[in-house]
Parts: structure tokens; C-alpha cells; sequence
């Protein structure tokens, strides 16, 4: 166990946070003449600051207290807020396994962190021959570990990951936007057993709320009190707060959406293996798939010329675009676009 409040900045530790009238008083009914709100509108008052109607109902999902959950304007911000909980600017480092999802490095660049970047194999696997290198330098105090990994779709192995949160003295965070799309289990039930483990997931994609920005961070009481200590005291809107709860009474339809999307992803990939122009299709725990082509760029045009728009990734893995899976309809046009283009 590693003694989080000496990981902390100094100054997050001593800071006072900022208090609101929500705060403050914790009510929900009465005259409110307290926070210089319009008395007129629908939304005029402010959201819950905690979001505690919403915590709960993420707890009983995830399994977890609600004390264990930190809730932001998508998963963006925590990512944000643990950079400036833990690094100091222009002393401390950050690791990551690449490539992996762009945000960590734009993060780290508006933090002034300094940024380590650690290969994967040629599997996408963590090389834990130069991961080990880093684990002992006292200036490095975050390791981002995105599983299943974007843009590459695997999960990595649970022993590389274990070893790294069992040796490394700083905090590990662990990013599962896609671990509903994963036979993997989530490493949020570790939370208890690693305090220095933070597990990010998301309403973008399984619960197709892309478009509301609420994410999610899991860890120990500790760490989740800093988290709420550094966000700003609104940052779930009142709107968003009632659609993610409305959206969590519907797991059946939750359930029955992801197994829909796993058995396109099937049929998409079985669809593509027959196209010469595609050269491989990687392993995918995640709602897309990763594939090699010939002359990954030409396609991507003439795929944007018909409207179709894929994602173009050969200037991070060499002749690869990424395709998310889409509807029955999307993925079947998505295939007839391809074969004419196979068969120019």
C-alpha cells in the first residue's frame, strides 16, 4: 500500500475548496433565496454539486459506495483533474503504453508534465521488460493504462497490469471505456485491494450517451475526496444528472444494445475477411475493429466520398483505419462500399 497524501501536490493538499450554497444546505425543498438564482425557469437552479441521487444509482450497478465514485464532464476531465492532483508541473512524469487514447498526451502537454512513452509489442501488449525501467523513478507519478486499448482494441494481460499496481509507487489508472464490450472483467472490484488503483469508464459508449458528457472515476475514499476537491462545484449539469438516471432503468435495453453490437462486430469482421484489400484484422475486446488495408489512405477518401466516414489511423499504425461498429444498415453499406472499391 502506498501512502497517498505524499503523492498528492502540496498544494491540493492544503487547499480549501470552494463552497457552495448547495453545499451548504443540503435540502431539497424550501424558499431558496440563497444562491442568487433566478426564481424563474425550468433549470434555474443550481445541480447537485455531489450528485448523490446519481452516485447512488451508479453504486448499486457498479457495486460499489457512492463515497467510491467521482463523476465529470466525461472522462476528459478526470483525466485532467488527476494530472493536477498529483504532478507538479515541469518536475513530474507521466507514463504511457502507445498507442494508446490521444487525450493523455494533450493532458499532460496543457499540465506541463513530461510525457513517457512505452511501446507496445507487436502483439499491443505491454512490454513489461521496459515498463520495469520506469517504475522506480521517484518523478514519475502516473501510469495510464487504457484496456480495452484505443485505438488498438485488445485488453492487456491482467498479470502485466497486476505487477505494475503491485510495484509501482505512484498511481495507476486504468481507462475501460470499452470493458462493456469486454468478456474481461472490470478492474473496479481491485479498487479495495489497490489504493493506488483509479478506474475510468464512461456513459459515451455502451450506454450511448456520447452526446450528454458523463464520465466516471472509481477509487478509494482518499483519492475520490481529492478528486472533489479540485472539480469545479457544478460540473454535472441538472439536465445530464436526470438523463444518465433515466438512461440506468433501462439495463435491459443497456444489455440487449451491447449484444447487438457484438454480433455485427461478427458479422462486419467475417464480412471483411473476404475483401483482398484487407490485410489484417486485429483482435478487438471493443466496439470497433482495427484493420490493415491496402492503400489505407486512398480508401478512407473514397469511403468519405460516399459518405462513409471511418477513422484513418496509418499515421499511428501503419496502413490501418479503425471502423466502429454501427447499425445493421450502417456496417451493410459500409460492406458494399468496400467491394466496390475491392473490385476497381
Amino acid at each position: 500500500m502506498i501512502d497517498i497524501d505524499k503523492n498528492i501536490r502540496p498544494n491540493i493538499r492544503n487547499l480549501k475548496p470552494y463552497s457552495s450554497a448547495r453545499d451548504e444546505f443540503l435540502g431539497d425543498e424550501g424558499i431558496f433565496l440563497d444562491a442568487n438564482e433566478n426564481p424563474f425557469g425550468k433549470y434555474n437552479r443550481y445541480p447537485d454539486p455531489q450528485q448523490k441521487k446519481l452516485k447512488q444509482a451508479i453504486a448499486q450497478i457498479k457495486q460499489v459506495k457512492p463515497e467510491n465514485i467521482f463523476l465529470g464532464n466525461g472522462s476528459d476531465e478526470a483525466i485532467d483533474i488527476a494530472y493536477r492532483i498529483f504532478c507538479e508541473p515541469k518536475q513530474h512524469k507521466t507514463l504511457l503504453f502507445t498507442p494508446t487514447y490521444g487525450m493523455y498526451e494533450v493532458a499532460a502537454a496543457i499540465n506541463n508534465v513530461e510525457l513517457v512513452k512505452v511501446d507496445l509489442t507487436d502483439e499491443f501488449q505491454i512490454d513489461m521488460t521496459l515498463a520495469k525501467r520506469w517504475l522506480q523513478d521517484k518523478n514519475l507519478k502516473l501510469i495510464f493504462i487504457c484496456s480495452p486499448n484505443n485505438p488498438t482494441g485488445n485488453v492487456f494481460r491482467k498479470e502485466d497490469i497486476d505487477f505494475i499496481l503491485k510495484n509501482f509507487n505512484g498511481v495507476v489508472i486504468i481507462d475501460e471505456a470499452y470493458i462493456d464490450f469486454s468478456a474481461s472483467a472490470s478492474y473496479i472490484s481491485s479498487i479495495s485491494k489497490y489504493n493506488n488503483l483509479i478506474v475510468i469508464q464512461t456513459f459515451s459508449k455502451a450506454w450511448a450517451m456520447a452526446g450528454v458528457r458523463v464520465g466516471m472515476a472509481f477509487s478509494n475514499e482518499r483519492i475520490i475526496h481529492y478528486f472533489n476537491k479540485v472539480k469545479p462545484p457544478y460540473n454535472i449539469s441538472e439536465p445530464n444528472q436526470r438523463l444518465i438516471l433515466e438512461k440506468l432503468k433501462k439495463i435491459k435495453n443497456f444489455k440487449n444494445e451491447v449484444s447487438d453490437i457484438l454480433k455485427e462486430k461478427n458479422i462486419l469482421r467475417k464480412a471483411l475477411e473476404q475483401l483482398k484489400l484487407v490485410k489484417k484484422i486485429y483482435s478487438s475486446d471493443a466496439n470497433f475493429l482495427l484493420v490493415e488495408v491496402n492503400g489505407a489512405d486512398t480508401i478512407y477518401a473514397q469511403l468519405v466520398s460516399e459518405k462513409i466516414i471511418v477513422r484513418n489511423r496509418t499515421k499511428v499504425i501503419s496502413g490501418c483505419i479503425r471502423i466502429t461498429v454501427g447499425t445493421q444498415k450502417e456496417n451493410q453499406q459500409l460492406i458494399t462500399a468496400l467491394k466496390k472499391i475491392n473490385d476497381e
